[in-house]
């Protein structure tokens, strides 16, 4: 069974930083893509930012020169960087792994997620 722990959300002043963990364990042959969503009350999730096993990176435009997204392969880890966060972060956090769980299910991918971790950024 694979599960993704979130760790680090909070309650920060505008223009302060958090930092956002996940770390994945259970049965795990290999984890593709991680990343970074939210949802804040009473809209969609979205995608923040995410990343692939090979570092490449991508954030949504809202969060751009603000969050920095990276990983940790060995420690099976995601991490969000947010400074500079602004009262329109406030949601909660959820992290999102790609994972083939087993050599025998390869390619075949599975999307896990985190338990989600609350932000709130007050102005």
């Amino acid at each position: 069974q694979v599960q993704l722990v979130e760790s680090g959300g909070g309650l920060v002043q505008a223009g302060g930083s958090l930092r956002l963990s996940c770390a994945a364990s259970g049965n795990i042959y290999r984890i593709n893509g991680m990343g970074w969503y939210r949802q804040a009350p009473g809209k969609q999730r979205e995608l923040v930012a995410k990343i692939t096993s090979d570092g490449i990176m991508d954030y949504v435009d809202s969060v751009k020169g603000r969050f920095t997204i990276s990983r940790d392969n060995r420690k099976k880890t995601v991490y969000l960087q947010m400074n500079g966060l602004k009262p329109e972060d406030t949601a909660v956090y959820y992290c999102n792994a790609r994972i083939i769980p087993q050599l025998s299910d390869w390619p075949r991918e599975y999307d896990y997620w985190g338990q989600g971790t609350q932000v709130t950024v007050s102005s």
